[in-house]
């Protein structure tokens, strides 16, 4: 295995102590939890988190006008009750803190035990699940994946305009129920913790419906032409999203060089015109990966007036 590490057992902290240098507006507390520097006086506060690996989530959006704290578990592992406590208790400044968690049972089941902990010590806290992973057809199983971005940014915005903790977990559900993701690799990625990869997939071979967790996909095929790729991904998206104006990001998978994704780009923009959709707001880029896989997510959202007003409004995040 060839990486760029010191060793196995410290890939996270080597990881969060450069991740320091970057951005002289966070800072580390309880050795993972990556917090702003000033803590917010007013607004709810912002907590998600999980496994590492999927950088620039979570911590990349831990600015103004996004999130409060990210909590980082190790590669592909679900930060413990307790970290997640101390990024509640970091942040809460009375208005109340809101988790955003992904749907895998780990970050559930921690992120639920750091939330009656909290409360037991007084703090007002509530939560939401992102499940917008389609390659997976029972709703309530879905996975948390690229669109979770898209939730940090528009409950960051409902946050920064005084709204309450109910009405933000309320529009983010509202928001949710038209967010929906679909990915594909043309080669997986290699966890520098086990040093194996996520799956085998053969030099002619694709995967379709792959996780971010290093997960293969509902099916496998022989690789084809982009054009059929984003044909195969939309066709899968549009049994769930109908509208003639969409919000649509392009999401690359950690390993894919931009140039690609502009390719992929071009093919969804084009395919969506022949349909008569509209696109009101695009992004493309890195913005939830599986370290190093090969591959691209598409992620639609139905046009909201409100919503694309919040991806648009200011933040500090480079990232977004």
């Amino acid at each position: 295995m060839k990486k760029l590490i010191n060793s196995r057992e410290h890939f996270v902290s080597d990881m969060l102590k450069g991740l320091k240098f970057t951005d002289s507006k966070i800072e580390i507390i309880a050795d993972t939890v990556v917090v702003r520097k000033n803590k917010k006086e007013s607004g709810v506060a912002l907590i998600t988190g999980g496994g590492s690996g999927h950088e620039p989530a979570h911590a990349g959006y831990v600015a103004e006008g996004m999130l409060d704290a990210a909590v980082c578990g190790e590669v592909f592992t679900s930060p413990t009750p307790d970290k997640v406590l101390e990024a509640i208790k970091h942040t809460d400044n009375g208005d109340g803190v809101l988790l955003i968690i992904k749907n895998y049972s780990g970050d559930v089941m921690n992120f639920d035990m750091a939330k009656e902990m909290a409360e037991a010590e007084g703090h007002k806290v509530d939560s939401v699940i992102v499940r917008d992973d389609i390659a997976i057809e029972d709703a309530e199983m879905r996975r948390g994946v690229a669109g979770t971005v898209l939730v940090h940014k528009y409950a960051g915005c409902l946050s920064d305009k005084g709204q309450t903790l109910g009405q933000i977990k309320e529009k983010v559900e509202e928001m949710m129920t038209s967010l929906h993701s679909i990915g594909m690799a043309i080669h997986p990625c290699m966890v520098p913790t086990t040093g194996e990869y996520g799956f085998d997939l053969g030099e002619e071979e694709m995967e379709i419906g792959i996780g971010i967790h290093g997960e293969k996909g509902i099916y496998r095929e022989k690789m084809e032409s982009v054009d059929k790729i984003v044909d195969r991904l939309l066709n899968e998206l549009y049994k769930y999203n109908d509208n003639d104006e969409l919000i649509v990001m392009i999401n690359g998978m950690g390993g894919t060089p931009l140039s690609e994704l502009y390719i992929v780009t071009d093919k969804v923009m084009s395919a969506l015109d022949d349909q008569g959709v509209k696109v009101s707001k695009l992004l493309v880029g890195d913005y939830m990966t599986a370290l190093d896989m090969q591959g691209f997510s598409i992620t639609v959202l139905d046009h909201d007036d409100h919503v694309v007003s919040a991806l648009n409004a200011p933040t500090e995040s480079t990232h977004f």
